[in-house]
């Protein structure tokens, strides 16, 4: 257990378009390998749906530490002091590359979920999952877009 510090977002790598459950996601998480990763949770605490809806895996407290039962396995090294979110999508529909495909619903969703928890956890960082592995995911600028919502720099990680 340790002191929440990061809200890292991530993205299904999955092209525009495709609908991706989040029975699909706890499949890729936990089935054992080669369907699976074979964890025994999954990697996000919520997942942001095209239509802007918030799917909760884990259920949060809302005190500063990660418990055991709320951790995710996002980014290895960082799990137990970090939430971990991610979008439906990632991917360009036509050439699969990494491409920001956040419907207006799942932005605002995200930007809501994120001004609500800023009041809870004033000192949260929010970053990237690129920010900590070589990865593309989330597939956008977080500093940037962080920067675009106006948040305060001390809550965008890198800044």
């Amino acid at each position: 257990m340790g002191k929440l510090q990061y809200l890292v977002i991530h993205c299904t790598a999955t092209p525009k378009g495709r609908w991706v459950s989040p029975d699909d996601i706890i499949q890729w998480h936990t089935a054992k390998p080669p369907k699976g990763r074979g964890w025994d949770r999954v990697g996000y605490s919520k997942l942001f749906m095209p239509n802007g809806k918030i799917h909760s895996f884990v259920e949060e407290n809302e005190d500063e530490f990660v418990q055991s039962w709320e951790l995710t396995y996002g980014v290895a090294g960082i799990n137990s002091v970090s939430r971990h979110i991610c979008y439906v999508g990632g991917l360009d529909e036509k050439t699969f590359l990494p491409k920001d495909t956040r419907t207006v619903e799942q932005r605002i969703s995200m930007e809501n979920y994120i001004e609500n928890i800023l009041p809870i956890h004033p000192n949260i960082k929010v970053a990237g999952h690129y920010q900590f592995a070589r990865k593309a995911c989330p597939c956008f600028d977080v500093v940037d877009w962080c920067k675009q919502i106006k948040l305060h720099p001390k809550n965008i990680y890198g800044v």
